[in-house]
């Protein structure tokens, strides 16, 4: 387990913001509203799953890359993160070698698809 020694440190800022992201986007308060990306990123990603065939998944990126062309990269945790939260609330499933997992647990590259009724 790696010491909290360490976390201020260049290499480590990315990884603690993702941190920061995931934690905030789970345990939002009720009532509590998203900022502008946030609900951007849910909408694209909603968006884009209309755009496809039932059935059919998205990779996250497509969303940051729908809403920030440019530094996209720097959206994907927050993606994620939205992604998680419309699972939350029955919108869609997020999955990882065609099975469905949590996002805020599951590591490396995940889909994204609507929830079938």
């Amino acid at each position: 387990m790696a010491s909290a020694a360490g976390a201020g440190s260049p290499s480590n800022s990315r990884s603690w913001a993702s941190v920061v992201i995931s934690s905030t986007a789970r345990s939002l308060p009720c009532g509590t509203s998203l900022g502008p990306v946030e609900g951007e990123l849910e909408r694209a990603i909603e968006a884009l799953l209309d755009s496809r065939a039932a059935g059919a998944t998205i990779c996250p990126s497509e969303a940051a890359r729908a809403v920030d062309p440019e530094g996209w990269r720097e959206l994907m945790p927050a993606a994620r993160a939205a992604a998680g939260r419309l699972a939350d609330q029955g919108i869609a499933d997020v999955t990882q070698g065609g099975e469905v997992v949590d996002v805020r647990t599951a590591r490396g590259p995940v889909r994204i698809r609507r929830r079938s009724s």
